[in-house]
């Protein structure tokens, strides 16, 4: 029986994952930038610029939305520390997107180099 971190490494084997000093570079050239963490992740901070799909309904909201039906779009996924967005990526590929690569080490690598992410501001009406 395979475990989720077999599933992972074996997602890693088949998929580009862009180490680090390259992601900022990687994520400027990138049609879009996915976040597939969950909405509190994402809500606790989150790179510039991403956009917030889950995992669970990233094929979903992809196949669902017009703009994303190009399958040539230059796509850059990332996670907490990788392994969703490996996955994620993975799923990409088998729909057919040409341009799919996850962020190695996830948002945990990328606030470890001291690079930015950004909160969104909640308004409370009272």
């Amino acid at each position: 029986m395979k475990t989720a971190h077999d599933l992972v490494t074996a997602a890693k084997s088949h998929i580009q994952e862009i180490p680090l000093d390259l992601a900022q570079s990687d994520i400027l050239r990138a049609d879009i930038l996915i976040d597939v963490r969950e909405k509190d992740e994402f809500l606790n901070g989150h790179i510039a610029g991403a956009v917030h799909i889950p995992r669970g309904l990233l094929e979903f909201k992809l196949s669902a939305t017009p703009e994303f039906g190009t399958r040539d779009l230059n796509i850059v996924l990332y996670c907490k520390s990788g392994g969703r967005a490996a996955l994620c990526a993975l799923a990409l590929q088998e729909m057919g997107y040409l341009k799919v690569s996850s962020i190695a080490g996830g948002i945990d690598a990328w606030v470890e180099s001291g690079r930015a992410v950004v909160k969104p501001e909640i308004i409370a009406f009272e």
